[in-house]
């Protein structure tokens, strides 16, 4: 029997450590990443190339401007905290795009690698550019903060782990045990999982709001914009089993984070990229889970 426990320790020994550990800019989180950043941009550039050839660019020549002007300008100040933070060889692994598309939804992606795509359906919800800023500057955000990796690296270790754990206890209790294991463990992850979308999702708000002001946007205007969207969303349950905030949560959390962004946006040009002061760049964004109302599927 220790025998069996050291082994299943070992697999959660191996879940944990798998990765190189770095921080995450602005919240300075940290997190562990076993992709390396030219595989995922290569998959990446792969699945938006094929995006693009099946979307339809939209032909609204004035909001295709708008789009590209709200995202050239949040890419300039990300890129410029982020050469005054230590972060300046990260910005070789953005080659930015802005696209606006033809889709009803009320959309909007940002693969890793800055590759940026707005869906029309989105438009009458933002209504002003500080709104649409809100909603480039989160994308941005999943982006800076390679959630996209850093999701692709918790199921890798997952996987790796039940397979182990099946292995294992078929050979120390019996045959079937093991596969049975590795089922319920399998489910455990895939719910465990929605809680780390919706943490990364809430670090996502945070960041963007930053990023939004630091670019010049009022970030207020993410309060408004967000309400909106609540109020078209449809159907309820616990936000437990989302892998997003709730609305109310993701509303609350904005309003805490306001007085934080007002000082990147009134500041002026000089505080909304300059180098993180020593009390803010101790600052580790605090995310928990709580339980309401699930959002419609018009969400990030």
């Amino acid at each position: 029997m220790k025998i069996k426990y050291f082994l299943m320790a070992a697999v959660v020994a191996l879940m944990t450590a798998c990765g190189t550990a770095s921080k995450v800019p602005l919240t300075n989180r940290t997190h562990r990443i076993s992709v390396s950043d030219a595989q995922l941009l290569s998959l990446s550039n792969q699945e938006y190339t094929k995006f693009m050839a099946s979307a339809r660019k939209s032909a609204d020549a004035k909001n295709t401007a708008m789009v590209q002007r709200v995202g050239r300008n949040l890419a300039n100040a990300v890129e410029t905290y982020l050469r005054n933070n230590g972060y300046a060889n990260e910005i070789n692994n953005f080659k930015w795009e802005f696209n606006l598309v033809q889709d009803k939804q009320a959309n909007a992606f940002c693969m890793p690698g800055g590759k940026i795509v707005v869906y029309e359906g989105l438009l009458p919800y933002t209504q002003n550019e500080a709104s649409l800023a809100i909603v480039l500057g989160h994308e941005i955000a999943h982006a800076v903060a390679k959630h996209s990796a850093e999701q692709l690296t918790k199921k890798m270790n997952q996987q790796m782990g039940t397979s182990i754990l099946g292995t294992v206890l078929n050979s120390a209790v019996g045959s079937g045990v093991g596969d049975l294991a590795s089922q319920v463990a399998g489910g455990y992850f895939s719910f465990r999982n929605l809680k780390y979308s919706r943490d990364n999702e809430s670090e996502a708000d945070y960041m963007g709001l930053i990023f939004a002001a630091m670019a010049g946007y009022d970030p207020a205007n993410a309060v408004t914009f967000w309400q909106r969207m609540a109020s078209a969303s449809s159907g309820s349950r616990s936000e437990v089993l989302s892998d997003h905030p709730s609305d109310e949560r993701r509303i609350q959390n904005i309003k805490n984070w306001l007085p934080e962004a007002e000082k990147y946006y009134r500041g002026g040009s000089s505080n909304r990229v300059a180098k993180t002061s020593s009390s803010q760049s101790s600052q580790t964004l605090h995310i928990s889970g709580s339980k309401s109302s699930n959002r419609s599927n018009k969400r990030r």
